[in-house]
């Protein structure tokens, strides 16, 4: 019994749930750890984009058009590279709308959620490349919490592990009938049984803490070499899909392959090496966008008289053209 304990003691336990009930409504983990990180990077990326000198407001009015895109990419991806899920026999397709079960791909996420941001960038008169250096680290941070979600569902982890900080996984089952085994979402863990593989490598947990420090890389590299036009984008492209690589080998869920390897893995090494190559060509662009070509409103009001506030150079052509007029008019023709 002691070197039972002292076994658990040495390791990470798992929630025994990922979904709580008030009444009929559903609370579930997973879901609260995106809208969280959704939050969060908007909040940031609103903070790092006024920074930059852009306007008060645009992530926000175009985090209207990339959450929706990105949620939708996401499951697309996830439903695509793992069809088998849903579909054939025994399956029901109807599931592969739920989202809140979890299974998002960034990699889908990050494609359309892209095609939402440009759409309203263009709405906006922004910059793409731009906005996208102002929201880099927020979204890393935001995929951060997001794997919180796969901790309390109990899912992507790696082989069977013996150090201090491997994870324990339960027998979970059907909450309205412990006989039935429900390793899914919506399983309860009654008795924390270990499954036989248990404890495992908490791989969500390689990649949380791995996504942290690629978030302070991102910041630190932007304040010291003043990047622009899309190259913090790209260092967080690249950084993220370099971490995703050597996290997807020890992964031991099931995954659809590809020559021998996750589909996943030829994915990071494809996106690392397009992220590279745009960071060193975005480079010849030249220094950050001015600040200048990032702002949308219209020259503020003045205070005293709500008239509109003219720059020298406005003042100085008035003056001109009223000048050139009046030698006009004396001379007459």
């Amino acid at each position: 019994m002691h070197t039972a304990s002292a076994a658990f003691l040495a390791t990470i336990p798992s929630p025994d749930r990922g979904v709580w009930y008030l009444g009929p409504i559903p609370i579930r983990a997973y879901a609260l750890c995106i809208i969280a990180g959704i939050v969060v990077a908007i909040w940031w990326g609103e903070r790092r984009w006024q920074q930059r000198g852009g306007s008060k407001g645009a992530i926000i009015d175009i985090a209207v058009w990339a959450v929706p895109f990105g949620l939708v990419g996401g499951r697309l991806y996830h439903v695509t590279t793992d069809w088998w899920r849903y579909f054939g026999a025994g399956k029901d397709p109807v599931k592969a709308l739920y989202i809140w079960d979890g299974g998002l791909g960034i990699w889908g996420a990050i494609a359309l959620g892209a095609l939402g941001a440009w759409i309203g960038c263009r709405r906006k008169g922004i910059p793409l490349p731009a906005m996208a250096d102002a929201v880099a680290p927020g979204i890393i941070v935001a995929q951060a919490m997001g794997r919180i979600g796969n901790y309390f569902n109990q899912e992507l982890y790696g082989a069977h592990t013996t150090l201090p900080w491997g994870l324990e996984i339960y027998q979970r089952f059907d909450p309205n009938n412990p006989t039935i085994p429900d390793q899914g979402p919506n399983g309860v863990a009654f008795g924390d049984i270990p499954l036989p593989e248990s404890p495992v490598h908490p791989t969500f947990l390689y990649e949380l803490i791995w996504n942290l420090l690629i978030a302070a890389l991102l910041v630190w590299a932007d304040r010291r070499f003043k990047l622009g036009h899309g190259r913090v984008f790209a260092l967080y492209v690249s950084g993220y899909t370099l971490g995703r690589f050597w996290i997807e080998l020890m992964r031991t869920d099931d995954a659809t392959h590809v020559l021998g390897l996750r589909v996943n893995v030829w994915t990071s090494i494809i996106v690392f090496l397009l992220g590279l190559a745009y960071f060193v060509l975005a480079r010849k662009r030249g220094p950050r966008e001015d600040p200048e070509l990032l702002r949308t409103e219209p020259p503020e009001p003045d205070d005293e008289t709500g008239d509109t506030v003219e720059s020298d150079d406005t003042v100085k052509t008035d003056s001109a053209t009223k000048s050139d007029s009046a030698t006009k008019t004396d001379g007459g023709e």
